[in-house]
């Protein structure tokens, strides 16, 4: 069936013309009913559809006619009812879209023993993975996946109009200079619906636009990252840097042909945060020359080492795939995958000592089962973990863990819950707004340089740097208002005055914030000025 998009009302028109009248009939009994048959009324609407017509309709089609019933004011507009039809509201319930594309394959400097190889990949990549599929069929076109991604979330009854984009591909540093910045241009083409001249009117525009970027992600190597790099990136609208560090251990590094060492991944999480970048790190549990009892060892360095402490995580434990170096080894019998069970209580005594300032955001890489030779094949590794915590009595205090997700808020009951650590450059403050229950309904990470000469940028030399900003619940169009949701409830901004309070009482004259391209009017209101790279107020 075709994606549909929403702006396009003729496409909506097309999925409910086999019998407009029934699907009225339907919904309209359906949205009456409330709460009263369960949760799942997207099995109610298909069952009386399929009873009159022997037809059952999608979730896309039963959306989108909803949609277009609304449109014509034959039906009221019910948020609730729509989540409530919704396919996989999880997918936005952190409160944006993500849409991750892939770069077209290209050599990487790396010569890692445990990293497929496939000709119509980037270096790491699977074909058969989910987000793969949908690059091949692409063609690894940027402005191609970008829609595409966008229309299917908005066929399946989820707002896209905030959306967090994430460039995945192995090593964006390796790539060609024009190659990535004509790359950015054609995705933020995709978000604004119109081809701009060059990248830099692409984001004007994005500012305004009906798909606004809240977020650009892209992944690299620690010996990619320096003062130039950094400048780049900014420039290109980066707001968040994914490293694959692997391990703190050199040894373990250097059996792996990693290529780079533990103090390459310090300076350039010290760079990056002290940049105001947000900070992804990829961990390997189970890599060629580790042992459970080193790899749990090895995990506490992430938070013991000041130089280190990332603000998000993906655990992924070794894969071994056929043609990889790795897997010569163990035909050798050089390297053992491990057991399932072992794996299972390695990462969960791992994920408890994961302070509450980080999120875990995977714990297993999404490389199709039959690829995978020997060691977990289970490709819900983090039920199986938590299922074993539940057991145990143990906890995980990630945010992840803590979300409110779909949770309705009152913000009266929510208290400001203010978290201290150090790093080697900076003093952080992590700041949420939580429930009674402990959860986190939004936070914010602000850094304190230790001293201007830690700042790799200019502009923002004797600025205190906002990192992040990000209020949970699902994602909501902008400028409407929330109904119980955490969005556009105000928590933001009370979160920005606390920082600037905070920044205020420490001497900073001056406070910056790494705004992504679709969110500069929202600082703009705040009082916040855009200079070259960074938004900065004065305090």
């Amino acid at each position: 069936m075709e994606v549909l998009s929403w702006s396009s009302r003729e496409r909506v028109e097309r999925t409910v013309v086999l019998n407009k009248a029934l699907l009225l009939e339907v919904l309209r009994a359906a949205w009456e009913e409330g709460d009263a048959s369960g949760s799942d009324v997207y099995a109610r609407v298909a069952r009386r559809y399929a009873r009159h017509t022997g037809y059952v309709p999608s979730k896309t089609e039963v959306v989108s006619g909803y949609r277009a019933l609304v449109a014509e004011g034959a039906l009221p507009f019910d948020r609730e009812f729509l989540r409530r039809l919704q396919r996989k509201p999880v997918r936005t319930s952190s409160g944006v879209a993500p849409v991750t594309v892939l770069t077209k394959p290209y050599p990487c400097p790396g010569k890692c023993i445990f990293c497929p190889t496939f000709i119509n990949m980037p270096k790491s990549y699977v074909p058969d993975e989910p987000g793969a599929q949908r690059a091949l069929q692409n063609e690894f076109d940027p402005y191609r996946q970008t829609l595409s991604r966008i229309r299917a979330f908005e066929a399946i009854g989820h707002d896209a109009s905030k959306v967090e984009l994430l460039i995945l591909g192995g090593t964006w540093s390796a790539y060609p200079r024009d190659y990535q910045e004509w790359f950015i241009k054609r995705c933020f083409d995709a978000m604004n619906g119109v081809e701009a001249a060059s990248l830099e009117e692409a984001q004007r525009l994005n500012e305004t636009a009906p798909h606004r970027n809240v977020g650009l992600v892209i992944e690299t190597r620690p010996d990619a990252i320096s003062p130039r790099e950094i400048v780049r990136l900014r420039r290109l609208g980066v707001t968040k840097v994914q490293l694959g560090l692997q391990s703190l251990d050199d040894r373990i590094l250097a059996l792996n042909k990693r290529g780079h060492t533990v103090e390459d991944t310090r300076r350039a999480i010290r760079l990056l945060r002290a940049a105001g970048f947000k900070i992804v790190v990829h961990w390997m549990a189970n890599l060629y020359g580790a042992t459970p009892a080193s790899d749990y060892e090895d995990f506490l360095r992430l938070w013991k080492d000041p130089a280190i402490r990332p603000d998000e995580l993906k655990i992924y434990p070794t894969s071994l795939l056929e043609n990889t170096e790795l897997y010569q080894y163990w035909l050798e019998g050089k390297y053992q995958p491990y057991e399932e069970q072992v794996l299972v209580d390695l990462i969960a005594r791992c994920k408890t000592q994961v302070p509450r300032y980080c999120r875990i955001n995977r714990v297993f890489r999404d490389i199709p089962t039959p690829h995978i030779v020997a060691g977990n094949k289970k490709t819900n590794l983090r039920q199986l973990v938590h299922a074993y915590m539940a057991e145990r009595g143990m906890q995980c205090q990630c945010i992840r863990c803590r979300e409110i997700r779909h949770q309705r808020v009152d913000p009266a009951t929510l208290r400001l819950d203010v978290l201290t650590y150090e790093t080697d450059v900076t003093r952080e403050y992590f700041l949420s707004f939580v429930t009674p229950e402990n959860r986190i309904a939004g936070f914010l990470r602000l850094a304190l340089p230790q001293t201007p000469d830690v700042v790799p940028v200019e502009e923002i030399r004797h600025a205190a740097m906002i990192r992040e900003v990000h209020v949970y619940g699902p994602a909501l169009p902008l400028g409407t208002d929330g109904e119980g949701e955490a969005q556009h409830s105000g928590l933001g901004r009370r979160l920005i005055a606390q920082a600037m309070a905070i920044a205020r009482e420490a001497g900073y004259r001056e406070i910056g914030v790494i705004a992504a391209i679709g969110t500069r009017n929202y600082y703009r209101r705040l009082g916040f000025e855009l200079r070259e790279l960074y938004m900065v107020r004065s305090l």
